[in-house]
């Protein structure tokens, strides 16, 4: 009798087994048709809405060629260092509002870091004190970092008047939004064996950051900040559209004003400095890790 209990036992549970995979496997196909069903009306919507047309691209193609020429100036191989130099011919200025805006981008940074190292461990929900500080220190950093740059920046020139202030402000508060966020996550990640030795050696809360946490998430804190050094330079080149410093402002005069040739020399003074900038922080980044450079 036991002998032919127990193949109808092992039968019983490969059925089981068979109708539980059969089952799981039939909500992944619902769920991926839902998916593919809430994508191609989500695709068809934004093409409808963004009215994006092939042949409208193809025929707006030769404006956007005649535009860069009109950017490129005339080169001549014989007289080269002198088209050069009238090509930059108010190169001083426009290396004095460049450092303008490096200086932006920087102190921005260093603000919003500290900012944004502050809130994050209120914003972990591994780390926090309580639930309504957390729900408060969420909904803070959503807001700072969902109201665009230009925006923040905008209401601090209407404050504060034109200037390196107003873009500061605004970087501050929209770094601050967004890496208090990647800092979170990269909070609530961490091992918590460091974070329960700690309590129970009688730590509080402070103490329990400072000796438990930090030391896991530093490097990838770095990492983060660096990126949105990047960002920021980027960032503050475009808030001097609206008057809030940096050589943004010139960028935009030169536009509005179609002298072309001077959008040009800006344009590519600006994306050497973002270029040096991002090789700049690449490098310091393998150095923290530990990783040795390509070059």
């Amino acid at each position: 009798m036991s002998g032919r209990v127990a193949p109808d036992a092992v039968v019983d549970s490969v059925a089981a087994f068979e109708r539980a995979r059969a089952e799981m496997q039939r909500q992944k196909r619902i769920q991926a048709l839902i998916f593919a069903v809430v994508f191609l009306v989500c695709l068809v919507t934004a093409v409808i809405v963004g009215q994006f047309d092939v042949m409208t691209l193809i025929d707006g193609l030769p404006r956007t060629t005649d535009y860069v020429r009109k950017l490129v100036p005339v080169l001549r191989w014989e007289t080269l260092g002198a088209d050069v130099a009238e090509w930059y011919w108010n190169i001083g200025k426009w290396l004095t509002l460049l450092v303008e805006t490096l200086l932006m981008a920087f102190f921005a940074t260093l603000l919003g870091t500290i900012g944004a190292l502050l809130l994050s461990f209120a914003a972990s929900s591994n780390l926090t004190p309580g639930y309504w500080i957390y729900f408060a220190t969420r909904r803070f950093l959503e807001i700072a970092r969902s109201v665009p740059d230009l925006v923040y920046a905008l209401v601090f020139v209407f404050a504060w008047g034109l200037g390196p202030l107003a873009g500061i402000l605004a970087l501050t508060i929209h770094t601050m939004g967004a890496s208090g966020k990647l800092f979170a996550e990269v909070n609530e990640n961490v091992d918590p064996n460091p974070i329960e030795g700690v309590r129970a050696a009688g730590a509080n809360w402070v103490k329990m950051i400072r000796f438990a946490v930090i030391p896991q998430v530093l490097p990838v804190f770095a990492s983060y900040t660096l990126w949105r050094f990047e960002i920021n330079v980027r960032t503050a080149a475009v808030l001097g559209f609206v008057g809030a410093g940096g050589i943004g402002y010139e960028l935009y005069t030169n536009i509005r004003l179609n002298y072309y040739e001077d959008v040009s020399a800006i344009l590519l003074i600006i994306v050497a400095t973002v270029v040096l900038v991002d090789i700049g922080c690449e490098e310091i980044r393998h150095r923290m890790i530990g990783k040795e450079s390509l070059r």
